[in-house]
C-alpha cells in the first residue's frame, strides 16, 4: 500500500534545463515592459487570446493581464495586489487572475494619484504601482469566459472611464450541429470568418490610437516566427510521448510565457528549437524526467501558480509523470498550420476561438481522449480551479467520459490560479495515493476492465 508523506524524501524531478533560458527571456520582458513610458512607447493593456503579434507590428509596449498576475502569484507576490483589489469590493471568488490584476489597477491609478491604499503597505503599493505602467488603451480578447470579457471593461472604470478600450466578441464553439467537428463544420467557418472581420476592425483602432499606418509586413514577420516556433513545440510535445517521459507538463507549463505573449522573433524560434533538442537529447541517451517512472497522468485545469514547483515534486514523488492537459495540449498555437503567414489574420482568428473554454463537451471531450490515447496515460488529475468556472465546469463530464470509454479513473482537487488560500495539501495526496492504488489494482487485472474498449 502507498504511504503518504508529510514532505518529500528526495526531489524525483528532473526538469528541462533550457526553461531557465526562457525564465531570463520572461525577465527581460518585463523590464523592458515597466520602461515603456521612459522609452516613449504607448502601452497597451489586454486579456485574452495571444494579441501581441499584432501590438508589435503597431509598434506598442503591451501588458497580459493573466501573464502579470501569474508571475505575482508564481514569484509569491500576489498578496498585496489582492488586498487591494478586496479593498475596493472584489470579492474573493472573483476570478483570482482577475482580482490580482484589478488591485493592480487600484495601486497603479493610486499611486498616480498620490493616495494610498489602507490595508497595502505603503512599500508594497509603491513598488506594484511603479513596475506596471498604466495603460493608454485596452484591448480585450476573451474567448469561453464571461469575467475574462468584463475584465477589461472593469479596468476601465477603475482608470475612471477615460481610456479608450476595443473590445473582440468570440462565438462559442458549440459543436452541436450535424457537421460540426474540431476545425471544421459550418458553426467553425462561420465563427473564424466573424472573429477574423473583428481583428482587421482592431486594426483600424491601433491605427487611430497610434496615429501611424499598421505595418502589415511587421505583422506578416512575427507570425511567421511565431508559427515556427508553435511548430517546433508541437514536434517536442509529441516527443514526450515517449517511455519513460524525457519531459513533463510541468516543462511546458514553463514553457507558457514565451509562446503565449513574448515578441515574436528569432529569440522565440531558438528558444523552441533547444527546448525539442535538449528533449531528443533526453530520448537518445535514455534520460526521464522523473525517477523511477510508474504512472503517467493527464492534469486538467489552468496551473496553480502559486505551488508549480511543489506539484511537480509532489507527483513525482510517487513515481508520476505530469504528461498532457487541455492547458498545454490544446493551447498558445496549438494548431501552427491553420497559419498563413502571408496574410495571417484568419489564422490568429481560429486561434482565439480555440481557447481551451470556448468548446462544447463534444468537442472537449475528443481533445481529452484523443490525448489520454495518444500518450497512454493511466488516470486524469482534476484541478477544480475554486474562481475559474468557465474551466471546471466540464470536468465531470470529462471525468466520466474517460472512465466510461478508456475505463481510467479520475480525481478532483481544489486549488486557484493565484490564490494560495484556495488549495489544500492533503486533500490532493490523499486522492492521487488512493488513485495510484487503483491503477495498481487495474494492471493486476488486465489492462482494460470487462466491457471496455479503446475509442475508436
Amino acid at each position: 500500500m502507498l504511504e503518504t508523506k508529510e514532505k518529500p524524501a528526495e526531489d524525483k524531478t528532473n526538469r528541462l534545463g533550457i526553461t531557465r533560458v526562457g525564465g531570463q527571456m520572461i525577465a527581460d520582458y518585463w523590464e523592458d515592459l515597466f520602461t515603456a513610458r521612459e522609452q516613449g512607447k504607448q502601452i497597451v493593456w489586454y486579456n485574452g487570446g495571444a494579441l501581441n503579434p499584432m501590438f508589435q507590428a503597431a509598434g506598442l509596449a503591451w501588458c497580459h493581464g493573466e501573464a502579470f498576475a501569474a508571475r505575482l502569484a508564481a514569484q509569491k507576490l500576489e498578496g498585496p495586489a489582492q488586498l487591494a483589489g478586496a479593498e475596493y469590493g472584489y470579492n474573493a471568488e472573483l476570478c483570482s487572475y482577475s482580482r490580482t490584476h484589478l488591485g493592480c489597477s487600484v495601486l497603479t491609478v493610486q499611486g498616480s494619484e498620490g493616495d494610498q491604499t489602507g490595508v497595502v503597505g505603503v512599500h508594497d503599493q509603491e513598488v506594484l504601482a511603479a513596475k506596471l505602467p498604466a495603460p493608454d488603451f485596452f484591448v480585450n480578447n476573451y474567448a469561453g469566459c464571461s469575467t475574462g470579457q468584463q475584465w477589461d471593461g472593469i479596468s476601465y472604470r477603475v482608470f475612471g472611464k477615460k481610456l479608450p478600450i476595443f473590445n473582440i466578441s468570440h462565438p462559442f464553439l458549440w459543436g452541436n450541429k450535424p457537421d460540426s467537428g474540431y476545425l471544421t463544420g459550418e458553426e467553425w467557418e462561420d465563427a473564424s470568418k466573424f472573429v477574423a472581420e473583428q481583428l482587421r476592425n482592431l486594426i483600424d483602432f491601433l491605427e487611430q490610437q497610434t496615429g501611424r499606418p499598421f505595418d502589415y509586413d511587421a505583422l506578416s514577420e512575427s507570425m511567421t516566427y511565431i508559427k515556427c516556433a508553435a511548430e517546433l513545440r508541437r514536434e517536442g510535445l509529441d516527443l514526450c510521448k515517449a517511455k519513460p517521459a524525457p519531459a513533463t507538463f510541468w516543462d511546458w507549463i514553463a514553457s507558457v510565457a514565451p509562446i503565449n505573449f513574448l515578441p515574436g522573433n528569432q529569440d522565440l524560434v531558438d528558444y523552441f528549437a533547444a527546448v525539442r533538442d535538449e528533449i531528443q537529447d533526453r530520448i537518445d541517451s535514455g534520460v526521464s524526467a522523473v525517477k523511477d517512472e510508474k504512472y503517467r497522468l493527464y492534469f486538467d485545469g489552468i496551473m496553480n501558480w502559486n505551488k508549480l514547483g511543489f506539484l511537480s515534486r509532489k507527483f513525482a514523488e510517487y513515481g508520476v509523470a505530469v504528461l498532457a492537459g487541455r492547458y498545454i495540449q490544446n493551447a498558445f498555437w496549438q494548431e501552427p498550420q491553420l497559419i498563413e503567414t502571408s496574410d495571417p489574420i484568419m489564422g490568429m482568428a481560429q486561434h482565439y476561438l480555440l481557447c481551451p473554454t470556448n468548446h462544447g463537451a463534444k468537442t472537449l471531450e475528443y481533445l481529452t481522449l484523443r490525448d489520454c490515447e495518444e500518450y497512454d496515460l493511466d488516470g486524469l488529475v482534476f484541478h477544480s480551479t475554486r474562481t475559474c468556472r468557465a474551466f471546471t465546469g466540464p470536468q465531470r463530464l470529462l471525468a466520466k467520459s474517460a472512465q466510461d470509454k478508456l475505463g481510467i479513473p479520475s480525481i478532483f482537487f481544489e486549488g486557484d490560479v493565484a490564490d494560495a488560500a484556495f488549495y489544500k495539501d492533503g486533500i490532493l495526496e490523499s486522492r492521487l495515493v488512493a488513485m495510484l492504488e487503483a491503477i495498481d489494482v487495474r494492471r493486476q487485472r488486465g489492462a482494460l476492465p470487462a466491457g471496455f474498449a479503446p475509442i475508436s
